[in-house]
C-alpha cells in the first residue's frame, strides 16, 4: 500500500522530556505550561534526545529516510511512550522513537545521517497523553533499551525462495503488482508463505508484501543498502523501505537478469492481463455516473484527498459506489486497490496526455483497469471542478480580511530559551474541516485582529502586535515565575513557499506547516476594537484607605453609611472574631475607624449576603462551611450613626433558625413580592450539589423532624443538577417574566410561583478557544445588570466579564452582554484588554461599570489562580459597541480568591480582600492574606468640577411615587443603586436605574419605579449627577416591605424592626 499523508498535525500545550538525558523542555501554548515527565519506561528503558535526519543537511525524517528503519505503526488516538516503547520491545528493537503525536517507529541502530536535534523540537503531545511529547514534525523522540543489537541482515534463502536484492518501485505502477497485504506481524517468512503460488515476492516499508510472477517497467535493481527497514516482527532482517522491495525469487524460476522488463506497460504472466488499450466499457455505476478519464495525481499533491481503506478486490464499480454511498460526487481508482472519494478534483489535476497511462487492471475484475502509479481513473456525476494546485487563499475572505504573509511561529523566550512562545496566543482547533474562512471568522468574532494557520489543520486568533509583543502570561501560580515571557528574538516573515501545507477542509488553500502561520489580519477601516487610554485624572486613582483587620469573604455598605466585612473562620489574627464594622468618618483615626464585632457561631465561609428591605435595613447572611454552617441564617441590625459605634451584633439561633437543607456558595435576593430566595451551593465542603432552591421565611408547615423545624418545600433544578460543580453563587435577579439566573455558561428565566423554566436562553460564548468557558464559582466572572432608564420599556441587559475554562484554566478576556427577555435574545462579545478571572464589577453612579482585581491565569479557590491583574477597567454601556472600554489606573494589590469591591455612598470603590493561599513568603508580600483596604477614585471625583448636593425628606417610597427634594443645581439626574453585599465576583443585590426626574429651578421632583419587576423592593443609593458628576448618595427605602420580613423571625434572641414606613 502507498503510504498516505500523515495524519493532521496535534500541537498543543507541550511537553516535557526528560532529564540526565532527561532535560525538561516545557512549550507555551495557549496560555498554560504543562510540566511533562517521560513515561515510567519498561526495564532499562531511557530517553536518548531528540533526533532528525539530516543526510545533506535538510532536515526530514520520512520516506526512505528515517532515523528508525524497523518498521511501526500509527495510532491516532492512543500513542504514548509507553505504548510505543512497549510495542518496540516486545518485537525484539532495541530503540523505539515517536513522531508527529501519533506515530511510532523502531529499530536496532540509528541511521547514518540522523542528527540530535533541539530537544524542544520534539514537543508535539502524544495523541494518548497530553503531558508526554511524541516528537513533532521530521523529529523524533528517540528511546533506548540499553541493548546493542547487531544490525539486521538478508536471509540467502527462504524456503522454496532465494535472495534476488534490493529492487526500486516502478514508474507507473507496483514493481509486483499481482496482489499483496500489509501486516504489522510482517516477516520474509510470512510473505513468502502469502506468495508462495507467484514467483516472485517481496517486502516495503517493514510491514508490506507484494507478489508477482515479473517485474512492472521502470522497476530496477538498488543498491541492498537501500533495503534498511527491518521487518516488522522480525528485527534481524531486511523487509525493503519506502520505495524499495528487499526481493525473493522462487528456486530455478529463472536468472535474475532475464526479469527486468523495459517494456512501456506491465508484463504480467496471466491471460487476464490488460493492456489498457483494448477493456470494455465497465457497467454497473450509479445513475448519472461517467468515466472522466485517466487524471495524473500527485504531481502538486493529491488531486482527491479523501482516501478509502486498501481493497484487494477493488474495482471501478465498488470505488464509485463506495464513494456514492458517503456522499461525494467524484470518485477514483489508483494503484489497482486504491480508491479515492471528493466533491472536487485539487492541487491542479489534470487529464493525462496519454490516456493509456491508467493500465492496472483492477484486482477485482481485472478487464478494467484502475489507474497506475501516479494515474488515477475517475468517474464523476458530473463534469469535475478543478482547484488549481493549492496557494494562500487571497480573495473571497470575510470583509475587512487580507492574507499578511508566511510567518514564523514557536519562537523562543528570551527568559528561557527552552520555552517556545506561539505568536497568537489562543489555539482554536487541529481538525480534518480548517479553512482560513472558518478561522478568521472565529477569530473575528472575539475581537481578534490577526489569525493564522499552521500544520495545515490548526487555526489560532492573536493581534497583529503579537508579531512584536508576545501575548502568552506565564500560567503558573507561583510569584517567583515571570508573568510574561518575551520573545529572544521577534518572529520574523518568511517566503510564501515556505507554508506548504494544504487546509486540511479546503485542499487548495495553504494553512501554514511546522512551526509556521499562513496569517491573516484586518485592515478595515474601523477596527474590530478600540481600548481608550485615558491619562492623569482621567484614569482614575488606587489609593490606601485603611489598614486593614479582617480578610473580609463578605462587604456591605449599611444604611448607616457604614461598612460591614465578614470573613470566613481560621483566615484572620488568631484573636479576631470575623465580624467587623468600618466607620468611613474615622478613617484617620484607626482605633475608632473599627468596631470589632461578636463573632457569629456558625462560620460564613462562602455564605450568601444581602440587604433586607425591612425598616432597619437589617443584612441577612445564610449557607456556609461545614456542619451546622451550612444551614446558617444570621442576621444583623446596623446601629450606630457617623462618629458614633453602634452595639448590635450578628445574632443567629442555629437550634430553631435553619435552612431547609445545606449549602455552601450559595446566592439569594429579595422577589417582587418580598420573599427571600435562596438557590444553589454545596452540601458541604467540595461535596455533591446541592441543585434546589428554597424561601425564607419557610413556606411549609411546622414539622419538628427536619433541620428548620418545617416541611420540605425545596424545589429541585435540574439544571444545576446538570451543570455542577460550575455553576456554585449563580447570579440572580428579578425580571418582569420570572427570575433569571446566570449559572456556569447558561441563562434562563425561571417563573416566580412554580419555579418551573419559562425560557431557555442560547448558552453564553466562552473563551476563543474554548466554547465551555464557564461564568461562575470555580471558573469565577461577575455578572450584573445594564442601567435601566425610565419609562422602562426596554427589557433588562446584563453583562457578564472574565471566567475561566475547565481543565487548563485559561482567564476569559471578553464580556458578554444580552437582553434576556427580548424575542430573540443574542450575545454580544466585546473583549476585553486582559484576561480575567476572579474580577469584580461594581456599577457607579454615573451608570458606568468598573472591573477590578482577580487573575489572568487558572480558577477560583485556595492557590488556583496566578497573575494577578492590577489594572482597572472602566465600562461605558453608552457607547458603541466595542467601544466601551477604557483602560484606567494600576494598583500595586493583589486582589486574587476572597477578593470584593463595592461602591460607597461618597462615589467611590472599596476594594478589599484576597485570600489566595498564603503559600508564597517568598518574595516577601506575595499573594498575602491582603488587610489593607482600597479605593478606586473614579474620574468623576478627580476633573475638579463641584460635587451637586441635594436635601430630600421622603426616603421611603413606594412605586410610581412623585417624590420632591431640592438640589443645588438644575438640569441634573438622579440614579438608584440597589444595596449589594460583594463576595466571589457576585454583587446580590445589584440594580442601576435611572428614574424620571423633572426640576424648576432647583425644585426637583424624582418618579419612583413603577412595579416589584423593574425595582425589586430594598434599600437603594440615591445619587444627584451634574453631567457626570455625583453627589454624596443617600440610602431610600422602594418599594417597601411586602413580604412582612420586619416581624421575621418572631424567635427568642432577634429584635425586631417590625413593619410599616421607615
Amino acid at each position: 500500500m502507498i503510504p498516505t499523508a500523515r495524519s493532521a498535525l496535534r500541537a498543543g500545550i507541550i511537553l516535557s522530556s526528560l532529564a540526565t538525558s532527561k532535560a525538561a523542555i516545557i512549550e507555551q501554548r495557549l496560555n498554560i505550561l504543562v510540566a511533562g515527565h517521560t513515561a515510567d519506561l519498561p526495564g532499562a528503558w531511557t530517553f536518548y534526545g531528540c533526533y532528525t535526519y539530516e543526510p545533506s543537511g535538510i532536515s526530514t525524517d520520512n520516506g526512505s529516510t528515517r532515523t528508525l528503519s524497523g518498521g511501526g505503526y500509527d495510532d491516532g488516538a492512543a500513542m504514548t511512550q509507553e505504548s510505543c516503547v512497549s510495542y518496540c520491545s516486545s518485537n525484539n528493537f532495541a530503540f523505539a522513537g515517536t513522531e508527529y503525536s501519533d506515530e511510532c517507529y523502531c529499530g536496532n541502530a540509528i541511521a547514518t545521517g540522523a542528527v540530535s536535534s533541539n530537544p524542544a523540537q520534539c514537543s508535539m503531545t502524544c495523541s494518548g497523553n497530553d503531558t508526554e511529547s511524541c516528537g513533532g514534525p521530521s523529529r523524533l523522540s528517540l528511546f533506548w533499551s540499553g541493548e546493542t543489537i547487531a544490525a539486521p541482515a538478508n536471509k540467502y534463502s527462504i524456503g522454496k525462495y532465494d535472495y534476488y536484492g534490493c529492487q526500486t518501485e516502478a514508474t507507473n505502477a507496483r514493481a509486483l503488482a499481482s496482489t499483496s497485504t500489509s501486516s504489522s506481524s510482517m516477516t520474509n517468512e510470512a510473505c513468502a508463505t502469502f506468495c508462495s503460488g507467484y514467483s516472485y515476492f517481496g517486502t516495503e516499508y517493514g510491514q508490506e508484501c507484494y507478489c508477482g510472477n515479473s517485474f512492472s517497467a521502470g522497476s530496477v535493481p538498488a543498491l541492498d543498502s537501500e533495503c534498511s527497514m527491518g521487518c516488522a516482527a522480525d528485527s534481524s532482517e531486511f523487509c525493503g523501505a519506502g520505495n524499495r522491495l528487499t526481493v525473493y525469487f522462487k528456486n530455478g524460476t529463472a536468472s535474475a537478469s532475464s526479469f527486468v522488463v523495459s517494456s512501456a506497460s506491465p508484463v504480467v504472466l496471466s491471460a487476464a492481463a490488460s493492456t489498457g488499450s483494448a477493456a470494455p466499457t465497465p457497467t454497473g455505476f450509479p445513475a448519472g455516473w461517467t468515466s472522466q478519464g485517466c487524471w495524473v495525481d500527485g504531481a502538486d499533491g493529491r488531486i482527491l484527498t479523501h482516501q478509502q481503506a486498501d481493497n484487494q478486490n477493488n474495482t471501478l464499480q465498488t470505488c464509485v459506489q463506495t464513494c456514492y454511498g458517503l456522499g461525494y460526487s467524484i470518485a477514483g481508482a489508483e494503484y489497482g486497490v486504491e480508491c479515492y472519494c471528493d466533491n472536487f478534483i485539487y492541487a491542479g489535476g489534470a487529464l493525462a496526455a496519454n490516456q493509456g497511462d491508467c493500465n492496472t487492471p483492477c484486482p477485482g475484475a481485472t478487464s478494467e483497469d484502475c489507474g497506475a502509479g501516479g494515474r488515477m481513473t475517475i468517474y464523476s456525476n458530473s463534469t469535475p471542478q478543478v482547484f488549481q494546485a493549492p496557494g494562500p487563499q487571497q480573495t473571497g475572505l470575510p470583509t475587512g480580511w487580507a492574507y499578511a504573509g508566511c510567518l514564523q511561529d514557536d519562537i523562543p523566550a528570551a527568559e528561557n530559551a527552552q520555552i517556545s512562545i506561539s505568536v497568537f496566543p489562543y489555539k482554536l482547533w487541529d481538525n480534518a474541516t480548517n479553512t482560513p474562512e472558518a478561522c478568521i471568522k472565529q477569530c473575528q468574532e472575539f475581537g481578534f485582529n490577526a489569525a493564522g494557520l499552521e500544520y495545515g489543520s490548526q487555526c489560532w486568533c492573536g493581534d497583529g502586535e503579537n508579531r512584536f509583543v508576545a501575548s502568552s502570561p506565564q500560567t503558573s501560580t507561583n510569584p517567583n515565575d515571570p508573568f510574561n515571557y518575551t520573545y529572544g528574538t521577534p518572529p520574523t516573515t518568511l517566503p510564501d513557499t515556505e507554508c506548504n501545507s494544504a487546509c486540511t477542509g479546503a485542499p487548495q488553500y495553504l494553512c501554514g506547516s511546522g512551526s509556521k502561520l499562513t496569517w491573516y489580519t484586518y485592515n478595515a477601516t474601523t477596527p474590530l476594537y478600540t481600548w481608550n487610554t485615558p491619562t492623569g485624572s482621567a484614569a482614575g486613582e488606587y489609593s490606601l484607605l485603611i489598614g486593614g483587620v479582617v480578610v473580609p469573604l463578605i462587604t456591605s455598605q449599611a444604611i448607616t453609611g457604614k461598612v460591614t466585612f465578614v470573613e470566613k473562620a481560621g483566615t484572620g489574627e488568631p484573636n479576631g472574631t470575623g465580624a467587623y464594622e468600618l466607620d468611613l468618618t474615622e478613617i484617620g483615626n484607626f482605633s475608632a475607624a473599627w468596631r470589632t464585632m461578636t463573632e457569629p457561631k456558625t462560620d460564613t465561609f462562602c455564605a450568601a449576603g444581602f440587604t433586607l428591605p425591612d425598616k432597619a435595613g437589617r443584612q441577612l447572611t445564610v449557607g456556609g462551611w461545614a456542619g451546622d454552617s451550612t444551614f446558617g441564617v444570621r442576621l444583623y441590625w446596623p446601629d450606630g450613626s457617623p462618629g458614633v459605634k453602634g452595639v448590635n451584633q450578628w445574632v443567629e439561633d442555629t437550634t430553631n433558625l435553619k435552612l431547609q437543607v445545606a449549602r455552601w456558595y450559595p446566592t439569594a435576593l429579595i422577589m417582587a413580592n418580598g420573599s427571600i430566595l435562596i438557590v444553589g451551593g454545596e452540601i458541604g465542603q467540595n461535596d455533591a450539589e446541592q441543585p434546589t432552591l428554597e424561601l425564607l421565611p419557610a413556606t411549609g408547615v411546622p414539622d419538628t423532624g427536619t433541620s428548620s423545624g418545617y416541611s420540605n418545600t425545596t424545589k429541585y433544578l435540574d439544571f444545576l443538577d446538570r451543570t455542577a460543580p460550575f455553576n456554585l453563587y449563580p447570579w440572580i435577579t428579578v425580571v418582569p417574566s420570572g427570575i433569571l439566573i446566570v449559572y456556569y455558561n447558561e441563562v434562563r428565566i425561571i417563573d416566580e410561583v412554580n419555579f418551573n423554566t419559562v425560557k431557555t436562553l442560547p448558552n453564553m460564548p466562552g473563551a476563543v478557544n474554548d466554547p465551555t468557558g464557564g461564568r461562575t464559582y470555580q471558573l469565577q466572572g461577575a455578572t450584573v445588570s445594564l442601567p435601566q432608564y425610565a419609562p422602562y420599556t426596554d427589557p433588562l441587559g446584563i453583562l457578564v466579564c472574565g471566567g475561566s475554562t475547565t481543565g487548563a484554566g485559561y482567564a476569559i478576556d471578553n464580556c458578554v452582554s444580552t437582553q434576556p427577555e427580548a424575542a430573540d435574545p443574542t450575545w454580544t462579545i466585546e473583549r476585553m484588554p486582559s484576561r480575567r478571572v476572579m474580577p469584580s464589577m461594581a456599577g457607579l453612579p454615573d451608570g458606568t461599570y468598573l472591573i477590578t482585581g482577580g487573575g489572568q491565569h487558572g480558577v477560583a479557590g485556595f492557590g488556583l489562580a496566578g497573575a494577578p491583574n492590577l489594572n482597572a477597567v472602566l465600562y461605558d454601556p453608552t457607547k458603541p459597541v466595542n467601544q466601551r472600554m477604557s483602560i484606567m489606573a494600576n494598583t500595586t494589590v493583589a486582589r486574587l480568591y476572597h477578593s470584593e469591591a463595592i461602591t460607597l455612598l461618597d462615589g467611590r470603590v472599596m476594594v478589599s480582600g484576597s485570600d489566595p493561599t498564603g503559600d508564597y513568603t517568598d518574595p516577601a508580600d506575595s499573594f498575602p492574606e491582603e488587610y489593607r483596604v482600597e479605593v478606586f477614585s473614579p474620574p468623576y471625583l478627580l476633573s475638579g468640577a463641584t460635587r451637586p448636593t441635594f436635601t430630600i425628606g421622603n426616603n421611603d417610597w413606594n412605586y410610581s411615587a412623585s417624590v420632591d427634594f431640592t438640589s443645588s443645581t438644575g438640569g441634573i439626574k438622579v440614579s438608584l443603586l440597589g444595596s449589594i453585599s460583594s463576595t466571589h465576583g457576585n454583587s446580590m443585590g445589584q440594580r442601576t436605574l435611572f428614574p424620571a426626574v423633572t426640576c424648576a429651578g432647583t425644585s426637583c421632583t424624582v418618579t419612583a419605579p413603577p412595579n416589584a419587576h423593574v425595582c425589586p423592593p430594598g434599600w437603594y443609593m440615591m445619587f444627584v449627577l451634574d453631567g457626570p458628576t455625583p453627589s454624596v448618595g443617600q440610602f431610600v427605602r422602594i418599594g417597601g416591605d411586602p413580604g412582612n420580613l420586619g416581624n421575621w423571625p418572631d424567635l427568642p434572641g432577634f429584635d425586631l424592626p417590625g413593619t410599616g414606613p421607615v
